[in-house]
């Protein structure tokens, strides 16, 4: 004995019973009272109607047995240390005091300056070729950097 689910209740359709609607695109409907085709037909939407089984379902009604709810893991966070530094060292970051860390910010930035200074100093000063003051009279700033005048 094959038992059919109506299509806009849920309920059961028991051999013999119901009718059967087919669309135009060959989709099958089975319903077990003409209320349900009627309904069905007027397109009403079944969660809506309090009776039907979506209805009940959607809105937790009649579920009599507790289901126990699923105990969901807490999430267990964990530091691992990164490519630059190691654990030891973000946790000592992380416990330095404000003062602390502009001081060192400070001495990392004068320190950098410095470098820079010596690195500067040692390299030496290069002078751009200048052109004689006479020949700059007559021409042109296009001309002057080289420009072809416009050709």
């Amino acid at each position: 004995m094959k038992v059919e689910i109506d299509i806009f209740t849920g309920y059961k359709i028991y051999p013999s019973k119901g009718r059967l609607f087919v669309r135009g695109d060959s989709k099958i409907f089975r319903f077990g009272a003409s209320k349900n085709e009627s309904l069905f037909l007027q397109r009403k939407n079944p969660r809506k109607i309090a009776w039907t089984q979506l209805y009940r379902r959607m809105h937790k009604k009649g579920i009599t047995e507790e289901v126990a709810k699923k105990r969901s893991r807490r999430t267990v966070k964990h530091q691992r240390g990164i490519v630059g530094a190691d654990l030891e060292a973000i946790k000592a970051k992380r416990t330095q005091s404000v003062q602390d860390r502009t001081q060192q910010r400070l001495a990392a930035i004068s320190k950098a300056k410095a470098e820079k200074k010596a690195k500067e100093s040692k390299k030496p000063k290069t002078q751009r070729p200048t052109a004689p003051l006479a020949n700059l009279k007559n021409i042109s700033k296009q001309q002057a950097k080289g420009g072809r005048g416009g050709r």
